[in-house]
């Protein structure tokens, strides 16, 4: 079953095109990578999903139907759980009120504040520390325990290992390989070419706002799939 479909999309920020006929889709359980240079509008793949973005052309759906202007409660209620670019982790809020930002929408499943901290102990441990006090790593964490709070269907990750150390990036990707397995939908927007070539089965390289190449990564060595990102 595809749970996110782009068909044939179009998108401005005011009169200017950013996305120009973009075609993808990501089914249940499956980990899917979105690359390309800085620039080419993988970002602005997530904003249009979430009505920053005005769609010009083209329609987007969720579970086989049309939706428009998700924001990111009514995302979250969806199914959909995103890690933005940047990680928006609440400042003003401590660790777990972060978390618990993350499960309001009460959707039922396996994800709870127990099992978050079991996976990432320390944010049991700084469980009081403002979100702000935490290293990047470990909010790295938090954008990720806070996504999976909302026991989403499809887990969207901006730009996740960026500013990590190697052994983060490790566990991260061991995660996502896992989430996968488990049957959670996997969208993975890098440029980190180890962590895409670890966690990803099919790919889709964005040029100039639009899909230039798509494929399966089994069959992709490392080498081949920077080509790819070069494009």
């Amino acid at each position: 079953m595809s749970l996110l479909a782009f068909h044939d999309v179009h998108a401005l920020y005011g009169q200017a095109r950013i996305l120009n006929g973009v075609t993808f889709e990501v089914g249940a359980g499956e980990r899917v990578a979105l690359v390309g240079r800085n620039g080419v509008g993988k970002t602005t793949v997530v904003n249009t999903l979430c009505g920053g973005t005005r769609v010009a052309q083209g329609r987007i759906e969720l579970r086989g139907r049309p939706t428009k202007d998700l924001r990111g409660y009514s995302a979250a209620q969806n199914g959909i759980a995103i890690v933005l670019q940047g990680r928006g982790i609440l400042p003003n809020l401590t660790v777990e009120e972060n978390l618990l930002l993350g499960g309001a929408t009460a959707r039922r499943g396996p994800w709870t504040l127990a099992k978050i901290q079991e996976l990432f102990p320390i944010l049991s441990e700084r469980r009081s520390n403002p979100g702000w006090a935490l290293s990047g790593g470990q909010q790295q964490m938090l954008a990720i325990g806070r996504a999976l709070m909302a026991n989403p269907d499809l887990l969207i990750l901006d730009e996740p290992s960026e500013g990590l150390a190697p052994v983060i990036v490790d566990d991260l990707a061991a995660l996502l390989v896992q989430l996968g397995t488990d049957g959670m939908g996997i969208l993975l927007i890098e440029q980190n070419i180890s962590l895409i070539h670890r966690v990803a089965e099919r790919f889709y390289v964005l040029s100039k706002g639009s899909v230039a190449e798509s494929g399966s990564l089994h069959n992709v060595s490392r080498d081949e799939l920077q080509g790819h990102i070069a494009i």
